[in-house]
């Protein structure tokens, strides 16, 4: 009679015969018990603090789908590396976590230029990123099969500022842009969208990374007269120009939803008052849909303050829990099956935020609202 391992035996030399077989065992054993997703962003470097609260957010996000039994019974592990904002470090991560720790999708890449350094190996690879903190409308002209964004574009929130700016006869604009690869792709972006909606712009002026020019690009923007400025910047140089744009023009500012870190917003004072931000998540403190009751609860539980910046993190990563469900419905939690998972989704209200993914749709929002802060650095809609 054959030893009860016998078979198991025999299957083994089997798959050895076949070249690096053997190293897929003891990761495809692990890789039953839990679902992997990696994520390479700036964990270092000068931009890394508007990183954090996101982060917490979404691990709070995987951490409440695990508490509750995880996605087909296995809990849900993200592992993260640091790419300091450099896109070939974000490529080098990119390979060790589908090759290395067998990640079975990728989430929430951060800075156009390292999502657009990652998507050749996506294709190479066919495993899939899902979510990504930036709205490059680069990104987006052409359908990647590997690439889904789960937030409205960039451009999305530059029809929305123009347009709300049109309606109240404000046309005549100045644009404030950094000097750097966001401001750079966005300068065109807003040129195009003016014109399409019938406003003007009669001055841009660039804008250092770390703010050191922010008084002189203000005067010479203020020369310009504008009726209102776009602030295409993030980081800490929002804060002094911002600052300087209340001394010397004097108009409406317009800032992106990436501006608006509540470390940011806190630091601008009484200076931020009156400044409108587009955002492109649900307003997070009135507790009207199933979503924004939800990230209440476990902000409470984790006993941290209620915000945009961790309520981004958050949701980001439930858009992507939506796909896993899909995939573990249909028994492939595989990067295959992840892909035709998220494509499942479909036109769906995610109790509060509307998603519309589909096999000819990989860009599954377009929500932009305007709010603009009030006193105490307090959001109004």
């Amino acid at each position: 009679m054959p030893h009860p391992n016998w078979t198991r035996r025999r299957a083994l030399q089997s798959t050895a015969a076949a070249p690096g077989a053997l190293a897929w065992l003891p990761a495809l054993a692990e890789d039953v018990k839990e679902i992997r997703i990696g994520q390479s962003c700036h964990l270092s470097g000068p931009l890394a603090p508007t990183m954090q609260a996101p982060l917490k957010g979404q691990q709070l996000a995987f951490d409440e789908v695990n508490k509750n039994g995880g996605i087909g019974g296995r809990p849900v592990r993200l592992i993260m590396i640091d790419d300091a904002f450099d896109p070939q470090r974000a490529v080098e991560n990119t390979v060790k976590l589908i090759d290395e720790h067998r990640c079975v999708a990728l989430f929430g890449y951060a800075s156009t230029a390292n999502v657009a350094a990652a998507l050749p190996i996506l294709a190479d690879k066919k495993v899939p990123l899902v979510g990504a903190y930036g709205g490059s409308p680069s990104l987006r002209a052409r359908q990647h099969p590997y690439f889904f964004t789960t937030l409205a574009s960039y451009r999305d929130e530059v029809v929305q500022m123009i347009r709300n700016l049109v309606a109240t006869q404000k046309t005549q604009l100045g644009v404030i842009y950094q000097n750097h690869a966001f401001g750079q792709l966005m300068l065109p972006v807003v040129e195009s969208v003016a014109k399409e909606l019938g406003a003007t712009i009669v001055g841009k002026q660039p804008l250092e990374v770390n703010g050191s020019d922010a008084d002189a690009s203000a005067q010479a923007l203020a020369g310009s007269k504008p009726q209102a400025v776009l602030l295409m910047a993030f980081g800490p140089s929002t804060v002094p120009i911002i600052k300087a744009l209340r001394n010397h023009v004097g108009a409406p500012v317009y800032a992106i939803s990436i501006a608006n870190a509540k470390s940011l917003v806190a630091a601008l004072g009484d200076d931020g008052r009156g400044v409108a931000y587009t955002q492109i998540i649900p307003y997070p403190w009135r507790q009207t849909s199933v979503l924004t009751r939800e990230y209440n609860a476990v902000m409470k539980t984790a006993n941290i303050e209620v915000d945009y910046d961790h309520f981004v993190g958050y949701l980001n990563a439930r858009v992507l829990i939506e796909g896993l469900k899909r995939a573990a419905t249909a028994k492939a939690l595989t990067p295959a099956g992840v892909v035709a998972g998220m494509e499942a989704i479909g036109k769906f209200d995610m109790g509060g935020y509307p998603l519309d993914f589909g096999p000819t749709r990989h860009h599954g929002s377009s929500f932009v609202e305007i709010t603009i802060v009030g006193p105490g650095g307090k959001y109004m809609r």
